[in-house]
């Protein structure tokens, strides 16, 4: 079964939606540039929506001690993600499990990558865009290695339309979506949501009648 996660969550309602429509785990961006940052005070009250099984994820950009520290401390069940230049050491140093975003572009070594950081519970791959996440852009697919050894996160530009065809081509352990499911930046559409959601599922049933073929 694909992972879903749903990122860059601002509001009750999309939470609500995002768990009603089966999400597996929820991302709040703790980067104060970008338009869906939220304060950890605000992550923690819209956490505190989550039903068990559901993991709040929390996403930061070359984050100083003190910003690692307030995030852990406002959400301490997260799973924390790195989206920014940070070394293995700076992704070790919280001494929890983590992500490890990569920025995909023709000329990036994702094996050598990987062996960078053995300790990354996955890695999420994204497109490589001026500034920091993938700004809703999908990348080449075809420049992930089939022999790379980590789970992957498929992220950058996924929507209801083209996820079936990255789950099918890339088989991701899970699937990152943001502005796919939003009518403005930090404002998700619950219908949009539901679509995705469903349209991953579709594909997971696609994948399992063919393998028992």
């Amino acid at each position: 079964m694909t992972r879903i996660k749903i990122c860059g969550l601002t509001r009750e309602a999309d939470v609500e939606a995002a768990v009603a429509a089966g999400a597996d785990a929820i991302g709040f961006v703790f980067y104060a540039r970008s338009p869906r940052a939220v304060t950890p005070g605000r992550a923690r009250s819209l956490a505190r929506l989550l039903p068990p099984f559901v993991t709040p994820v929390g996403l930061f950009v070359n984050a100083t001690d003190a910003e690692l520290q307030a995030g852990i401390e406002a959400l301490p069940n997260m799973l924390v993600q790195f989206h920014g230049d940070e070394t293995p050491a700076d992704c070790d140093r919280t001494k929890r499990p983590y992500l490890r975003a990569a920025r995909m572009a023709p000329g990036v070594d994702l094996l050598d990558f990987a062996a960078q950081f053995p300790n990354a519970q996955a890695l999420l791959l994204d497109a490589h865009v001026d500034g920091y996440g993938g700004g809703g852009k999908v990348f080449d697919w075809s420049l992930i290695p089939p022999s790379v050894s980590s789970r992957l996160v498929l992220s950058g530009g996924l929507n209801a339309v083209n996820v079936a065809d990255g789950i099918a081509r890339v088989r991701p352990w899970a699937v990152d979506v943001s502005s796919g499911v939003e009518v403005s930046k930090g404002i998700k559409s619950a219908d949009l949501i539901h679509e995705f959601c469903r349209a991953v599922r579709l594909a997971d049933s696609g994948a399992d009648a063919e393998l028992s073929r």
